[in-house]
């Protein structure tokens, strides 16, 4: 049967400004890093996009390597986009991103205007798009001129490539860099994209900050650790889990410490009346320089969960004062070394 969208999916979704731009995100995306592939399955993977837009999630997250193998999940979204949801492109906020290895060669890594041009074109192909709603640069590059490198993301919003861009892993300092340069540009910048969870805090220190005095939106990703903050874990690491197939969750970051903060946290979202994921995406959430929290999801159940977060996002202060007592760095901030690149003169 075709799909035809519910008409309450506006209803119960909040949406929120992106910076001091034009542009709104629904409070919870829905990431396509994992479980999206082509070592997916691909029903799984398009009931689940489905039920996204049907609660309100407007916005789909892609890189160009997502997957596995690299491309496959942007190859999928395009048969999704084909079959289920081209009448309702406008209604959608796409997002890919370039900057990590996707093909061999000098030209496909990092931050050069050759690869982000070439793979910003490759993504739209696989996606069967005209454009992308915001494309990021994924990562710091530290052998390309910051002005090469933002110079290319002002090439493709001006060649109608993309409306805006983004920046993702900048450390607080090379963003303030990064904005002036296409400040002076003219070009819509608007979004920083950085991980952020009650285990890896580190926006905290000078980013967010810096995110509100420049006027840029803030969508955190890996709000629940990938997986690490949720019960999934605390008896141990399930055969089908992310951490079993040792993908990008390493069996090393299940400390026994870990583990402790995960179950004492838990007993703080169980007394709140939620799941430990959703009392971990509403503490996300709690900040106001965030734009959106972008999950991923295995099944409709598990995207579910996540999105009745949105049921109970305040906090007393006494919650926040339990759930700092235990939120502290887990060592799971796979992105840290790349927050701290500086490019070349």
């Amino acid at each position: 049967m075709p799909y035809l969208a519910e008409a309450s999916r506006y209803d119960s979704m909040p949406y929120r400004r992106v910076g001091r731009s034009g542009l709104k995100l629904p409070a919870i995306s829905l990431g396509l890093w994992q479980n999206f592939g082509g070592v997916d399955v691909f029903e799984t993977g398009r009931a689940v996009l489905r039920r996204a837009f049907d609660r309100g999630v407007t916005h789909f997250d892609l890189a160009n390597n997502y997957g596995p193998p690299y491309g496959s999940a942007e190859e999928n979204f395009g048969r999704w986009m084909a079959e289920d949801f081209r009448p309702y492109r406008d209604e959608l906020i796409i997002s890919s991103k370039a900057g990590y290895d996707m093909w061999p060669g000098p030209y496909g890594d990092f931050g050069s205007r050759k690869y982000l041009v070439a793979s910003c074109d490759q993504s739209l192909k696989r996606m069967g798009l005209d454009y992308v709603d915001i494309f990021y640069h994924h990562r710091p590059d530290p052998e390309t001129p910051l002005e090469e490198t933002m110079g290319a993301l002002d090439h493709i919003v001006r060649s109608g490539r993309a409306l805006y861009v983004g920046i993702s892993s900048y450390s607080p300092e090379l963003t303030h860099r990064a904005h002036a340069i296409l400040a002076a540009q003219g070009t819509p910048f608007i979004i920083h994209q950085p991980s952020y969870s009650m285990l890896n805090r580190w926006v905290e220190d000078g980013l967010l900050d810096t995110l509100a005095g420049l006027g840029l939106g803030c969508i955190a990703f890996s709000p629940l650790a990938q997986g690490l903050l949720t019960r999934k874990y605390l008896g141990g690491v399930p055969a089908d889990s992310r951490a079993a197939r040792e993908r990008s969750l390493k069996p090393a970051m299940l400390s026994a410490e870990n583990i402790e903060r995960i179950r004492q946290l838990a007993a703080i979202a169980e007394a709140r009346g939620q799941s430990l994921a959703q009392m971990a995406i509403a503490w996300v959430l709690r900040r106001p320089e965030i734009s959106s929290a972008l999950v991923g999801a295995r099944s409709v159940e598990q995207l579910d969960d996540s999105l009745d977060a949105l049921k109970r996002l305040d906090f007393t202060a006494d919650e926040l004062a339990a759930i700092d007592r235990h939120a502290i760095e887990g060592g799971v901030d796979l992105w840290r070394a790349q927050s701290r690149v500086q490019p070349s003169e």
